[in-house]
């Protein structure tokens, strides 16, 4: 059995970081946004749909984390 090099746990190791401080950070962001999107939409219920779009956006950087992390796996 081949034992693997540093590099490969190291890559392996910034894979899972990346993924876990984006999820980390837009959950944060996300239950911020939430918030204030449910008081928006319970004073003018036309801000939902506005509302909805804002909370939809940090996931693009949990996404950007998924391909950086996809990107770091495949280099080990």
């Amino acid at each position: 059995m081949a034992v693997p090099d540093v590099g490969t746990g190291l890559a392996l190791v910034g894979a899972g970081i990346a993924i876990g401080v984006a999820g980390l950070g837009a959950g944060i962001a996300q239950g911020q946004i939430g918030a204030a999107a449910v008081g928006a939409t319970a004073e003018d219920p036309k801000m939902f749909v506005r509302s909805m779009i804002f909370t939809v956006l940090p996931e693009t950087i949990v996404i950007l984390g998924f391909v950086v992390a996809f990107f770091l796996y495949g280099l080990a």
